[in-house]
């Protein structure tokens, strides 16, 4: 089920919220039940038939955390640590990567596997492991209801394409939590922009990068064209998944949980480094807590911190799915920022802010090509028309340009922090003006209500459209 469907936005969203505010506070054990069994509904429409694998997660993780929980001695809690990582990767990597991995090896006579990738599987995989694991540190105190556990595994607004939650965050709102009509306010306010943000601009920039990517190899792509395919897709990929996390943390908000964000205006960064501190944080915090630094980190020396950045980066590109661009995808943000930290650090810090955006946003659209192609071999000659090696004319890239101007200047408005400029000047005048306390007030509600308006009117009009990070 997609947030932004008929279904969801009129049946299921509002059936959950009467029935979830028709008991008191107080009945908290009653509220998480009727969580839970939405969650669980909401994820059986991505296919029954793979909700027993959800529940086999739950279960693997519940278990896993008491045995960390109970176990005295240390050994036998990490016996149940590894036992519960081992069987959940074993999980992660039959469904997502069998298929793969014996289509590389076919050559050894051994069949390849056609397995069909459930939905959500990465996201709900690296979230219960990290509660096992946080239990395991005394980081996080073992949970006896298995109820709770199988809701922070399974809460629907962030189970099939994150955030990924630490079960740290959510672990008291879980037992006790109390929401505000301010909270659900500015939670539906939250869920509505996500909404416009996909419908509105990610949906037609994809429709650009769709085009345009499906010309491949032919003679029609021109290197202009190339360039407008790329950067609508760059636009596209954020504002699609900073649109699903943005309806995640305000479905939560709605709900009484305060998930953390996952995205701070990526493209103002001014070196992959930065860029990487602001792009699904969520995702990047996890390989640095779980993987990174329990390699070693920076703490052994120059060679083993490389190594270690390569390795997490490796895993970062194959965490994205079972192809090898997302590998190379991931060596190459891999390789950039161990350049950057150890070759190239001193020159960015003296350059100036503004060529140090432009190189940032050159070396991240590179990227998305590589991510966004369907094989190396496509991915080298996109990169190659962009610089020069295609035939073709400027006709479509005019007609791109025209055709798609509002949605291209709106599309990075969007990407840039303008929401938090605006607020700080309305703040500042708020003391003095009555119009500025007045537009604080109304003015998000007024905007969420045109933009929801126009949002679904879209959707009625429209067609499928999937969040990118439905496939990861």
């Amino acid at each position: 089920m997609l947030f932004s469907s008929s279904t969801f936005l009129l049946f299921f969203l509002p059936a959950l919220f009467i029935l979830y505010y028709a008991f008191p506070k107080k009945w908290i054990n009653v509220k998480n039940l009727i969580l839970l069994s939405f969650s669980i509904v909401f994820y059986a429409f991505g296919g029954v038939r793979f909700l027993f694998l959800l529940l086999a997660s739950i279960l693997v993780n519940y278990l896993g955390g008491l045995g960390c929980g109970l176990a005295v001695k240390k050994g036998s809690k990490k016996t149940f640590l590894i036992l519960a990582v081992a069987v959940n990767l074993g999980l992660l990597a039959y469904f997502k990567y069998a298929g793969f991995f014996t289509e590389a090896l076919a050559f050894t006579g051994i069949p390849i596997l056609k397995v069909t990738l459930p939905i959500g599987i990465s996201f709900f995989t690296f979230q219960g492991m990290s509660y096992v694991i946080d239990v395991y540190r005394g980081d996080a105190g073992m949970q006896r209801d298995p109820l709770k556990v199988a809701l922070y595994v399974s809460l629907f607004p962030q189970l099939v394409a994150g955030p990924i939650v630490r079960y740290t965050t959510v672990e008291k709102e879980i037992s006790a939590r109390s929401t505000t009509i301010a909270d659900v306010s500015r939670g539906l306010q939250r869920f509505i922009l996500g909404f416009g943000k996909k419908m509105l601009l990610a949906n037609a920039m994809g429709a650009i990068a769709d085009k345009v990517f499906g010309l491949t190899g032919n003679e029609i792509l021109s290197t202009p064209l190339a360039w407008v395919g790329a950067i609508a897709y760059t636009l596209q990929i954020y504002l699609d998944f900073s649109a699903y996390s943005d309806m995640a943390i305000g479905m939560g908000r709605m709900f009484g949980f305060h998930f953390l964000e996952n995205f701070d205006y990526p493209y103002t960064a001014s070196s992959v480094t930065d860029f990487w501190r602001r792009w699904h944080i969520s995702l990047s915090t996890w390989f640095r807590d779980y993987v990174y630094i329990p390699l070693g980190g920076n703490r052994r020396g120059k060679g083993r911190q490389i190594f270690n950045l390569a390795v997490v980066w490796a895993l970062t590109g194959l965490w994205h799915g079972a192809n090898w661009t997302f590998i190379v995808w991931g060596l190459y943000f891999g390789i950039i920022l161990i350049l950057e930290k150890f070759v190239f650090g001193g020159f960015l810090k003296k350059i100036p802010a503004f060529f140090g955006h432009i190189l940032t946003l050159f070396i991240v659209i590179i990227s998305w090509v590589i991510f966004r192609s369907d094989s190396i071999s496509d991915a080298i000659r996109y990169v190659g028309v962009m610089f020069g090696a295609g035939g073709g004319d400027v006709r479509e890239t005019v007609y791109f340009l025209i055709e798609y101007l509002p949605e291209f200047v709106l599309c990075i408005v969007a990407c840039l922090p303008l929401k938090k400029v605006v607020e700080r000047a309305l703040g500042k005048k708020a003391e003095k003006s009555r119009f500025a306390r007045v537009l604080i007030e109304i003015g998000p509600k007024l905007f969420a209500a045109v933009v929801f308006a126009l949002a679904y009117l879209k959707l009625a009009t429209g067609s499928f459209n999937p969040f990118i990070y439905f496939q990861f």
